[in-house]
Order: structure tokens, then C-alpha cells, then sequence
């Protein structure tokens, strides 16, 4: 399988094989959006099958020129966690950088999914390139500081400075009421 193969479209074709290669692949991302708002491991175990059901229900609505699948995949997940926490009548534990991602539309509708993820997209191709990488290595890739600090080889110091600039542009992007006309600026 080719490194940029799109895992959904072989989903939405019918290739078995795709659905553990999905697995295999956004495990790891799934597993941590799951953990960061569901404490209980079993509850955690729950939400992720669901929320792999509703990919591969969904695999079909994924555009690549819409979004990335990763960005795709972590907007379905965050939806379904959400839509669970509220069911339960529970309150998500949230973090400052999903404040403002929560504040869309509620029924998970397919524009409303293209809308958020085009502009989370656009907000983050406004990032230098480094922010930009660290950014998705933690929020998107679920990795800790020092992960991230050994994959890219910036020091840790860099990488926490990165990370916490970066989402706090995206964060300030993203606020309510914003006009969401913001422009790339590519290499800062």
C-alpha cells in the first residue's frame, strides 16, 4: 500500500483490507482523542468501536480536497465523543485549543464537517512550518513533547515553545465570531 493511498476511499470501495489498515493506522490518534475526555477504559474502548463504525459508515463522504484524512478522521471522532458525552449528560473535559472547535454544529452533518475541517485546515496552514508540524504531531498524532522532540530533532525547549505559539494562533483563529477569512502565510 502506497504511503498517501487514501485508507477511506479503499474503505468505500469495499477493500477488507482497509479497515485494518484504518485500524492500524488512526488507532493511535482515535485512541488518544478518546482518552483525553473518557477516563474510564472501558467507556474509552466503547467510543473508539464507535467511532471506527462511523468511519467506515462515513468513508464514503470523505474529499480529499476538502480535508486531509487525518483532519477528516479526527473531526468524526471528536463529533462522536462529543455527541456521547451529551447523551450521557456529562459535560466533555476539554482542553483551551477544543473551546472553540465545540462551538459547531451539533447533528454532525456532512457540510457542517467540511466547514470545520476546511477552516481548522485553513487555520493551521497559517502556522510557520515548524508550528504547523508540531501542532499536528501533538493534536492530530496524540505525541508528547519528547516524542515529538526526538521525531523532528528540535530541542524540547523548541517544541514546547512551537507548540504552545501555534495553538494559541489557531486558538485566537478559531474564536467565535472571528471572520474565518484568515489567508495562509505559508513560510513565516
Amino acid at each position: 500500500m502506497a504511503a498517501d493511498e487514501s485508507v477511506l476511499k479503499r474503505i468505500a470501495a469495499g477493500d477488507p483490507a482497509a479497515v485494518v489498515d484504518c485500524m492500524n493506522r488512526y488507532g493511535g490518534l482515535v485512541w488518544s482523542l478518546v482518552r483525553s475526555r473518557i477516563r474510564n477504559a472501558a467507556d474509552a474502548e466503547d467510543a473508539t468501536q464507535d467511532i471506527f463504525i462511523e468511519l467506515w459508515k462515513s468513508a464514503a463522504r470523505f474529499d480529499p480536497a476538502v480535508a486531509s484524512e487525518t483532519v477528516f478522521i479526527a473531526m468524526i471522532a471528536r463529533r462522536r465523543l462529543i455527541d456521547r458525552l451529551r447523551a450521557r449528560g456529562r459535560e466533555p473535559v476539554t482542553e483551551e485549543f477544543d473551546e472553540a472547535l465545540a462551538r459547531t454544529d451539533p447533528l454532525g452533518t456532512q457540510a457542517a464537517d467540511a466547514a470545520d475541517a476546511d477552516t481548522a485546515a485553513r487555520a493551521l496552514a497559517t502556522l510557520e512550518a515548524g508550528q504547523r508540524e508540531v501542532v499536528l504531531l501533538s493534536i492530530v498524532q496524540g505525541m508528547s513533547h519528547s516524542e515529538i522532540a526526538t521525531a523532528t530533532g528540535k530541542p524540547l525547549g523548541t517544541v514546547k515553545t512551537l507548540l504552545r505559539r501555534g495553538i494559541a494562533k489557531v486558538r485566537a483563529l478559531l474564536e467565535p465570531g472571528r471572520p474565518q477569512d484568515f489567508v495562509a502565510e505559508g513560510g513565516e
